[in-house]
């Protein structure tokens, strides 16, 4: 018997969509994380391309749990001296909602060049609206 390997040409993409309402943030991100890798699919190769795409309406009704909407900070630095920014959880909450879940998610990938593509395939809207309904996207229910 030999391991069975999955080629990059013979992997069957699929269009998943997930709605955020009312779900954990980061339970919700370690399962599309895991959707994104392939890792549920039998055919799971780790140096191989295998996830499927990830549609995520709502991603301005995800909730935290415990006191983290008050202290949450999320960090970003220009690479200049004193080039540091905070910006609370609330404020990027009204400003770029989507970012969150993109910020949890890119966390939970490889850091690099397959991982780069794997967050490609993630597609996150604050509203219910999304512009793939031409991808026939199948509705999924992640546990809560």
């Amino acid at each position: 018997m030999s391991t069975y390997y999955a080629k990059p040409g013979e992997v069957q993409r699929e269009w998943l969509l997930v709605d955020a309402t009312d779900k954990v943030l980061g339970r919700l991100a370690t399962q599309i994380a895991a959707i994104l890798k392939g890792k549920t699919k039998p055919q799971y190769t780790p140096h191989t391309d295998v996830g499927d795409f990830v549609i995520v309406i709502n991603a301005d009704k995800v909730r935290l749990t415990g006191n983290k909407a008050d202290q949450k900070t999320y960090y970003s630095h220009s690479g200049y001296p004193g080039g540091l920014k905070e910006v609370p959880y609330e404020r990027m909450l009204e400003r770029h909602p989507e970012r969150i879940i993109e910020k949890a998610v890119k966390g939970m990938l490889p850091k690099n060049t397959l991982g780069r593509m794997m967050g490609k395939k993630l597609k996150v809207y604050a509203g219910p609206e999304h512009p793939h309904t031409a991808q026939n996207p199948r509705t999924i229910e992640l546990e809560a």
